[in-house]
């Protein structure tokens, strides 16, 4: 396969990027690059070409130049010439969009073959994208990085600059064959600002990360010296941020935090690592104000001693930041006021330091999948503060989510990454599948049913492989449809043919023409006519149930932790409102609110009927309450053997097969006594 990745901001090169030059040579980059690296050690891949913009720049110098290009193995970069020689930032870019477009079909002319795939990153290049699409055909998919309609939000507003931006992602993403999101809060929260985009075409695919040097970095000598300028006590426990110094990380926010906490300037020092300077007037405007205020805010608060915010670091000087702030017992903040995806986080955890992060952003996944650190609304100055000290005063909590982190090195792995990227760039790219003859439909809930033994998830999915043309697969789970879909593409299971996620509440239907999946707009529409939204929070706030995060909520769907709740008071509460919903508990711990008729149970039936197929046609499978609906609505239902919340002596489950097995297992277990009862 040719895949060709189109990268038009910052001063792009194959080797020795000049990181921090400018706003625009970032995080996209790092990324761009180390997914090329890994795409190239797959042997399905023999050639990737990176396209940039060339410029001359007396600052930045001439490798930049469109006549440099470079190579390195099956790797090749090459500048475009839109006939400007100036570096532009990336808000001058879309002044030259028809030239690139033009300097872009040029170089797809000349090749001896074309791409079979084009990756855009950033709104700009997915100009570049679009217009190769309509001119050649060739299929592309879109990595967004950082959106303008969430710096929008952010930032209250948008001045013509920020529209422009907008209007040009609506552009990029109208025509994606896929776009790739790095977080489930990016698919489901940050694109649902785009008209042009639909969820079914947003694959959620946690990017790889190279975090071998963090593993095993050690405090060095010039990075206590470095701070020792600064702290009266160094060996208290470190507060760590490391950030551009721009408004939307919120610096100034963990700085008056800190100054609001007494307590917590007692127990620790608080070192803010954002980027180098020499003198503030040569800074960049933003980033000079944001650096001023600062250090006004240290002097306003007379935190002198106590914050550290040295002028100069190396590259390697940001390991042992954070092997420092371990070694003193700290804890590594990120307090943005959104972050699409959160590395950092991820180099603290690799480093075994706690996190204590924004809850906007890709943080949710990272914190959610790691378990290393607490979430904080960035806004709440006393909630990042009390975070912080939770954890630097409690041995025992700084402990488990020190040991937790090294989930990250796993969890975010190149090889991974570049696997289930490949997956999808097959999807798309391959012959389309002809349409299968469906006579029977096996359901499976995800996780602890079908996930949770590798082996005989191997053996299943075999099986199905073997069955897929007569057999449809479908996923009834608690998931929201992104979080599902990540997860099997995670675990490589192959496009099931649908999804009912959100307890029941969402159905999405896999379309082998389009090659992405669409969602049941009839089923959505049914869910909604019967939620009452403003009941449904009086009801749970004069309850006091505690809110789950803000993603697990939508039109249809409430979810809460169970606490010491009885789901039947509840029950009691909502018919007293005069409002009639659908209460699921699983797990004794969480909570599901649903409109009435919703739930897995209906869905089922809803998707046999769209198949036209009987219920004696559908086997599902399930392990706890949020499964029950289905199980109890579905002839054929399978209850794995370690399943929870007492399914297996629930009497309204007497029809169901109770397999020894666990897991995937279990299932096939099941699906093999039915097919040879002859009765599925």
């Amino acid at each position: 396969m040719f895949v060709c990745h189109v990268a038009l901001q910052g001063c792009l090169t194959l080797s020795g990027v000049p990181y921090g030059i400018n706003a625009d040579t970032g995080g996209h980059i790092t990324y761009l690059l180390e997914l090329a690296c890994a795409s190239a050690r797959d042997p399905a891949i023999d050639r990737i070409d990176i396209i940039t913009r060339g410029f001359a720049d007396a600052k930045l110098g001439m490798r930049f130049d469109a006549q440099c290009a470079e190579a390195q193995g099956k790797i090749r970069l090459v500048r475009l010439d839109d006939g400007d020689p100036s570096y532009l930032p990336k808000e001058a870019l879309h002044e030259r969009h028809a030239e690139l477009c033009e300097a872009f079909l040029a170089y797809l002319n000349d090749l001896d073959r074309k791409p079979d795939i084009i990756h855009a990153h950033y709104a700009d290049a997915g100009i570049l994208a679009r217009k190769a699409k309509e001119e050649l055909g060739i299929p592309y998919v879109f990595t967004g990085h950082s959106l303008g309609a969430v710096k929008r939000e952010v930032n209250g507003g948008a001045d013509a600059s920020l529209h422009t931006r907008i209007a040009v992602e609506e552009r990029a993403l109208a025509l994606a064959d896929a776009v790739i999101a790095s977080s489930r809060d990016e698919a489901e929260a940050q694109y649902a600002h785009y008209d042009s985009i639909e969820a079914g075409r947003i694959r959620v695919i946690p990017p790889g990360c190279d975090l071998t040097r963090f593993e095993s970095a050690q405090p060095t000598d010039k990075v206590r010296a470095d701070l020792a300028h600064f702290l009266r006590d160094p060996a208290k426990p470190i507060l760590l941020a490391i950030a551009r110094p721009v408004r939307k990380k919120n610096l100034l926010g963990l700085v008056e935090a800190y100054a609001g906490d007494p307590k917590l300037q007692d127990s620790a020092n608080l070192v803010v690592v954002a980027g180098c300077r020499s003198l503030l007037g040569d800074l960049e405007t933003e980033c000079r104000e944001v650096v001023q205020e600062l250090i006004e805010a240290v002097d306003r608060h007379d935190l002198y001693g106590k914050v550290a915010y040295p002028k100069h670091h190396d590259p390697a000087d940001i390991p042992a930041y954070y092997a420092l702030a371990r070694e003193s017992g700290g804890v590594f903040v990120n307090p943005a006021l959104n972050e699409p995806f959160g590395l950092t986080l991820l180099e603290a955890a690799a480093s075994r330091l706690p996190v204590v992060a924004t809850d906007s952003g890709g943080p949710n996944d990272i914190v959610e999948r790691c378990s290393n650190g607490e979430l904080v609304c960035p806004r709440d100055p006393q909630a990042i503060a009390t975070a912080c000290r939770d954890i630097v005063t409690d041995r025992r909590k700084w402990i488990r989510y020190a040991t937790a982190g090294v989930k990250a090195v796993a969890a975010y792995d190149w090889t991974a990454h570049r696997d289930q990227y490949h997956r999808l760039l097959h999807e798309l790219t391959g012959p389309l599948e002809r349409a299968p003859h469906w006579d029977r439909i096996l359901i499976c809930d995800i996780d602890n049913t079908l996930l949770g033994d590798r082996e005989a998830l191997h053996e299943f999915l075999t099986w199905q492989a073997e069955q897929s043309g007569h057999i449809a697969l479908g996923i009834a789970t608690g998931r929201s449809f992104h979080s599902a879909q990540a997860i099997l593409a995670a675990e490589g299971v192959p496009t099931p043919d649908f999804i009912i996620s959100s307890v029941g509440t969402r159905i999405h239907w896999y379309d082998r023409d389009e090659r992405c999946f669409s969602e049941d707009e009839g089923w959505r529409r049914r869910v909604e006519n019967a939620w009452q939204e403003n009941t449904v929070r009086e009801v749970t706030e004069r309850l006091r149930l505690r809110q789950q995060a803000l993603l697990e909520q939508h039109s249809g769907k409430a979810s809460f932790f169970i606490d010491q709740h009885d789901p039947e008071d509840i029950r009691r509460a909502f018919r007293k409102a005069g409002m009639r919903v659908e209460i699921v508990a699983s797990h004794g711990r969480y909570l599901d609110i649903l409109s009435e008729g919703a739930g897995k149970g209906p869905a089922v039936v809803h998707v046999a009927d769209e198949l036209s197929l009987t219920q004696s046609r559908v086997v599902v499978a399930g392990d706890s309450g949020n499964d029950v609906t289905m199980l109890r609505a579905c002839p054929f239902p399978i209850v794995v053997g370690n399943a929870s919340d007492g399914l297996a002596q629930d009497p309204s489950l007497s029809h169901a097969y109770l397999a020894k097995g666990c897991y995937a297992a279990g299932v096939l277990e099941g699906v093999r006594h039915y097919q040879a009862r002859g009765s599925w």
